[in-house]
């Protein structure tokens, strides 16, 4: 039987697209129980993906590449210009091996602990303070965190200032008008910083531990054996920093997921299994990444529909966490469903799917949950606090999104 894959009839959805923010392609694809959809955005004809098939396709190296997917807006704030994130075929590969030597399982108990020490000096601060947003407070927390792992030196002074910056990158790449134009130029002070101390490494000015990240991203050679620029190791070295500031929205999600479902806080704190599978549900759940980019290697034919060359692709992040096809009774907070999760490759991708070395998966899921499990069993161990009445609903129209009050805690003590 020959199925003809839907499309939408209408000239362009771009508007249509942030209007429904993380639920333009779910109302799409879930609506017809297929994987691939047609619509049109910013006048071309772009193919959308969903699902575990769906992600396999996107994150296969040889029918997708990354090269001219990422629209500018996206690069000028969010990711870099001619980051990893653009990168194909063995220049991608040599530079993910870059970011994956940052992995090793003593740099990740190390930022485990490092989380760990600054929650202890932050929440020791706010015992003095009437209320806190927990949002603000979590995303400096988290500035502190990323740049001492790093090997970054931060003085005391500039936290707010990087704190910001970093988040002005990462909420400005969907913005339009003010907020846009200024999380661009928080991407030139942030590069500007960040090479300056890429130049002073190389001149012997900074004395830096061999395996952080500040330390190999300035010693980095591409594959002509050259150094990386001093501006291109700088947004890569970004690309491990802003990440980590950027989860301070799942460390409120969290929160939230904390107050809503009471029942679940005794077995996160008491189990360190449940303390993994909560912080998997976390990602799965909530809103983080709506969709990705890629572009079409070559004609070909999938599902009945037919990709042609340079054609945008994008796929279905948060619908994909959300589809019935994997997830039973997806739209229900259930940390139990991973006790039986083989940890596919394509199932689960808030943070990108495929494989980690040779493939365009994020490298910083696994710091991501080092930082997250490390936070909740410290809010679920020794943070106690009240929860003043407040609006922390969010919405899926918003991108990225966030509970609306940011989470306002009070009455905080350490036990």
């Amino acid at each position: 039987m020959v199925v003809k894959v839907p499309k939408d009839r209408t000239l362009d959805n771009t508007l249509t697209l942030f209007k429904d923010g993380y639920e333009f392609i779910p109302k799409r694809i879930q609506k017809h129980h297929l994987d691939v959809y047609e619509t049109r955005l910013l006048g071309q004809k772009v193919a959308l993906l969903s699902g575990e098939k769906g992600a396999e396709l996107f994150y296969d190296t040889e029918r997708m590449n990354r090269n001219g997917a990422l629209p500018k807006r996206v690069l000028k704030t969010l990711f870099g210009e001619n980051a990893i994130q653009t990168m194909d075929g063995e220049a991608h590969t040599h530079r993910k091996l870059l970011f994956m030597s940052l992995m090793t399982p003593e740099a990740l108990e190390n930022l485990r602990k490092i989380t760990t020490t600054y929650w202890e000096q932050y929440a020791s601060k706010w015992q003095g303070m009437k209320k806190i947003v927990l949002y603000d407070e979590t995303r400096e927390l988290l500035c502190r965190t990323a740049c001492d792992w790093a090997g970054v030196p931060l003085l005391e002074k500039e936290v707010p200032k990087r704190t910001e910056d970093l988040s002005k990158m990462i909420d400005g790449f969907s913005a339009v008008g003010p907020q846009h134009i200024e999380s661009r130029r928080a991407r030139k002070r942030s590069e500007k910083w960040i090479e300056n101390l890429i130049n002073k490494v190389r001149e012997g000015k900074l004395d830096l531990q061999e395996g952080t990240a500040l330390y190999e991203m300035a010693n980095h050679r591409d594959l002509s054996g050259q150094p990386l620029d001093a501006r291109m190791a700088a947004i890569e070295l970004l690309n491990v920093i802003r990440p980590l500031v950027a989860i301070s929205k799942f460390l409120t999600f969290g929160a939230v997921a904390l107050e809503d479902f009471p029942h679940i806080k005794a077995q996160v704190a008491e189990d360190d299994d449940y303390l993994f599978h909560f912080t998997q549900e976390v990602r799965r759940y909530y809103p983080f990444v709506p969709f990705l980019g890629a572009r079409v290697n070559h004609d070909f034919t999938w599902q009945q529909y037919a990709f042609k060359k340079d054609q945008l692709v994008l796929i279905d992040v948060y619908g994909t966490n959300h589809d019935p096809r994997l997830w039973e009774d997806p739209e229900t907070f259930k940390p139990e469903r991973f006790e039986d999760w083989e940890g596919g490759l394509f199932d689960l991708i808030p943070q990108g799917g495929g494989d980690y070395y040779k493939g365009h998966r994020c490298p910083g899921e696994w710091p991501t949950l080092e930082v997250l499990q490390a936070s909740f069993q410290f809010m679920t161990r020794h943070l106690q606090y009240k929860v003043p009445k407040q609006d922390y609903s969010y919405s899926l129209r918003k991108m990225p999104s966030l509970p609306k009050s940011g989470f306002i805690i009070k009455e905080i003590s350490i036990r």
